[in-house]
């Protein structure tokens, strides 16, 4: 069972970079740093969108309109910290 944990805890933690490279390559394709007619940054990009969206368009619905800016890769971040701290300091702890 504690496998099971250290498991989804390295998926949480993997999730959470793939979170954080969405929202910098977003910056990035946004101010025009990277081009985006190259085919491997789109494929990346598109990659990228495609892992996080599903997660993230539920998210957005609740949240209010801001105009540009787009908080919901905080609010996953945060509820992947909650879930990750939950497994590690209550769930593990108990099976041990």
């Amino acid at each position: 069972m504690i496998a099971l944990i250290q498991t989804l805890v390295l998926v949480l933690d993997l999730l959470w970079w793939v979170i954080i490279l969405s929202a910098v390559f977003s910056w990035l394709y946004a101010f025009n740093v990277v081009n985006s007619r190259n085919q491997i940054v789109n494929t990346i990009g598109t990659m990228l969108f495609r892992v996080t969206e599903p997660l993230l368009a539920p998210i957005r619905r609740f949240l209010p309109d801001l105009g540009g800016i787009d908080l919901s890769p905080i609010v996953l971040l945060i509820i992947i910290f909650f879930i990750r701290t939950f497994l590690l300091t209550s769930v593990a702890p108990a099976l041990i």
